[in-house]
């Protein structure tokens, strides 16, 4: 019953949070220049003003501002999106058709990071002031200064261009129709260059802060009582010290899934990846803006729920928080 009424609390806290999310982004969107119509028009050719002003009736788009947000906060209330001009489909069938690509790449990305900078971190804090920590102090500080979209250049070039290895962009092989395994093995080899790339700058985080947590965790008074009662040192580091160092790693991995969804526009833009990342990169140069309104709302809600199993987890590490 409490985590019950701790997801309820959550959830309606999420109510006002999700307004506020659309209205800014409301506002600064309507502070950019240009809408559809010109998009439009100017695919045409030639458009008489008669003709733009028709669309922009039609679209909705000749009505006041505030007009525009309130009919847009009552479509949100019934959880309708809205229709994309461009693509003149729902938004919401638009957003559902690359989610599941969008997720996989954020999952495996953040699934990556996660374990290789905790291994990291630990074998650093294990060997500190080695030349082992050196080394992984280096890889870790390169990872964390060069730029997402330099480092997926790179990786094209030296593994699709010069080995060819692996694919250089796309989510699968479309000149080939594979089915069942084969299929699976085709979406996982054009995974691994996007995923690698996305997933460095949050694995060098991790690895830094998990170094920093085990060295503080390892000077705490349990962990010298447990060495004291003869526990071999590799589980009381991973039994004792590495599940309490944890602790502030978890909260920063809730902290970056907006930055994982911003990464996003970059690394499926340069590897073709088609999830909402790209879909939001060209919906800005469309002018499409139901559609960018609706993916930044679907990408606001991935973050608050992604956000709230991060706090169930958290409490599950720490047996000493509780739920009110």
């Amino acid at each position: 019953m409490k985590t019950f009424r701790f997801l309820l609390f959550r959830l309606l806290q999420a109510i006002p949070l999700v307004i506020g999310v659309v209205c800014i982004n409301f506002v600064i969107i309507q502070m950019a220049p240009g809408d559809a119509v010109e998009v439009l028009a100017g695919e045409a050719g030639t458009a008489s003003a008669e003709y733009m002003a028709d669309l922009r009736a039609r679209f909705g788009l000749d009505k006041p501002a505030w007009q525009q947000l309130l009919a847009m906060l009552m479509r949100v209330a019934q959880f309708d999106l809205g229709y994309s001009f461009r693509h003149n489909l729902p938004v919401a069938d638009l957003i559902l058709s690359r989610l599941p690509a969008t997720l996989l790449l954020m999952g495996t990305a953040i699934t990556a990071a996660f374990v290789t900078g905790t291994a990291l971190g630990i074998v650093a804090a294990r060997r500190v002031n080695s030349p082992i920590d050196a080394g992984i102090s280096i890889v870790a500080l390169l990872a964390y200064a060069t730029p997402v979209f330099w480092i997926g250049l790179m990786l094209i070039v030296q593994f699709s261009v010069v080995l060819g290895w692996l694919p250089s962009g796309g989510m699968m092989t479309i000149t080939q129709s594979l089915s069942g395994m084969d299929a699976v093995v085709d979406v996982l080899r054009h995974l691994v260059l996007p995923a690698t790339t996305l997933s460095l700058f949050f694995m060098a985080v991790y690895c830094r802060l998990m170094r920093a947590s085990m060295l503080e965790t390892i000077k705490q008074d349990y962990v010298t009582a447990a060495r004291a009662r003869g526990i071999s040192d590799f589980r009381v580091l991973l039994r004792h010290a590495a599940r309490n160092a944890l602790l502030p790693l978890v909260t920063v991995v809730g902290l970056h899934v907006g930055g994982l969804l911003g990464g996003s526009v970059l690394v499926e833009t340069v590897f073709s990846w088609p999830g909402l990342g790209r879909l939001a990169f060209e919906s800005v140069f469309q002018r499409d803006y139901n559609l960018l309104l609706g993916i930044l709302l679907v990408s606001s809600l991935l973050v608050i729920a992604i956000n709230i199993v991060i706090d169930l987890l958290y409490a599950r590490l720490d047996q000493r928080i509780k739920f009110n």
